[in-house]
């Protein structure tokens, strides 16, 4: 190929010169591609990776000091919106994007921005443990906060339902998608608060992180914060966290997961209330066989077993006195007659004091121990009711028409059989 003779040859390193002043030339690029061959920071603290497309592939640098400004680490596969220049490495030819700043695209910014916002309210202690409050373990009523839309709503009420059909429940309905669904949000935790529930659901059938940032929403996660009333989330998102689930007071799974949380079976309730009746009928037996113990020590006292046993030892000293004073001379006679005289009369108050207040103690003594029985509880009306196996029945659950049944009255029993069983009052 002829040189034309116009064109001077030009040495290598002008030619990157030029070449670098040329791409110089462009000016500031937004780039947007995906983080390819990322090996963490150099010796130096700068980062030496590619970005590409579907088509093409850019060497790209980020300085040291750019890097600790992003605010996030570089992996592989993500994809960045990146500002910055091309610039040529004089020592190689090469040609590189130097990245003046970058950010996350798509999903990877809203994490981002997720990221930094749970930072920060958790600085603020929103998300502490210790400001986060126990569910009630009976709760008697809760408020639903959700859509009406889908099937949410009626599986936590079908949880609810056939775990324990005894609580209440409200709902409040609020969005939980889109840009205003904040908004409906705090309107409706601040609603359903008004109520006074034990407990608030916050429930939602899961979804994409697009469609969860309403829980990831600040005035949310403040509102829920604030609220007076236990919250308990059931996003129905469990790769994910949500800012939402974070803050709450309690964090399930999923909306059904949630109703469990709020209501205990109904068996569970029976169990308990069956341990602390066998509890109380323990501790009943215990202080009725102490005072038992108690009277019949203080039963077995002298004074009390044999009231007048003192006064007849007295007596018996006054009669040996008595006989002494005979052979005594007449004005030792007057003196122990007189001596006699006092000491009968405080004798006769002591006997009185003595017998006075043990009598009264066993009075209330005996007082104590007829309320405490049974018997005086069955004297009122009222009677015991057991199965053939010997077990109290409480409730219509535990009888069906044909059972045997035992009544136990204040003065003896009845032997019945159901012949029905009706819930609430049975006018006679």
């Amino acid at each position: 190929m002829a040189v034309e003779p116009e064109h001077h040859p030009i040495s290598v390193s002008e030619a990157s010169d030029l070449a670098k002043s040329t791409l110089r030339r462009t000016g500031t690029l937004c780039v947007i591609g995906e983080v390819s061959g990322f090996r963490g920071q150099a010796r130096g603290g700068h980062c030496y990776f590619e970005i590409k497309d579907e088509e093409a592939t850019l060497a790209a640098i980020i300085w040291r000091s750019t890097y600790e400004r992003l605010g996030f680490a570089l992996e592989d596969g993500q994809e960045l919106i990146m500002y910055g220049t091309f610039d040529v490495y004089k020592g190689s030819g090469r040609m590189s994007f130097v990245i003046s700043h970058a950010e996350l695209a798509g999903e990877g910014q809203l994490r981002q921005q997720v990221a930094l916002l749970a930072k920060r309210l958790q600085a603020e202690g929103l998300m502490d443990p210790a400001r986060k409050r126990p569910i009630p373990k009976f709760c008697e009523r809760i408020v639903v906060c959700t859509s009406y839309s889908g099937k949410v709503l009626h599986d936590v009420e079908q949880t609810l339902a056939r775990r324990n059909p005894l609580v209440a429940i409200d709902t409040v309905e609020c969005a939980v998608q889109g840009p205003t669904a904040p908004a409906t949000i705090v309107r409706a935790l601040s609603i359903a608060a008004k109520a006074k529930p034990d407990a608030i659901l916050l429930v939602r059938g899961g979804g994409s992180l697009e469609e969860l940032m309403c829980f990831n929403d600040e005035q949310v996660a403040r509102a829920i914060a604030a609220c007076p009333v236990p919250i308990v989330t059931g996003i129905g998102h469990e790769p994910d966290t949500t800012i939402a689930d974070m803050v709450c007071d309690l964090r399930a799974s999923t909306p059904t997961a949630a109703a469990e949380q709020v209501a205990p079976a109904i068996g569970e309730l029976i169990d308990v209330n069956a341990t602390r009746g066998r509890r109380l009928k323990r501790a009943l037996a215990a202080c009725v066989s102490e005072l038992a113990q108690r009277v019949e020590s203080l039963g077995s006292r002298p004074c009390l077993a044999s009231p007048f046993a003192l006064i007849e030892e007295r007596s018996h000293e006054l009669d040996l006195t008595e006989e002494r004073l005979f052979s005594a001379p007449g004005h030792l006679i007057d003196r122990h007659a007189r001596e006699l005289d006092h000491m009968s009369v405080r004798l006769d108050s002591a006997a009185r004091r003595i017998c006075t207040v043990p009598s009264a103690r066993i009075e209330r003594l005996g007082a104590s121990l007829t309320a405490l029985s049974p018997l005086s509880v069955l004297g009122r009306g009222y009677a015991i009711v057991r199965s053939d196996d010997g077990h109290v029945v409480t409730s219509i659950q535990h009888a069906a028409a044909g059972d045997a049944l035992t009544i136990q009255l204040v003065d003896g029993g009845i032997r019945t059989q159901v012949i029905e069983t009706q819930e609430g009052r049975i006018d006679s």
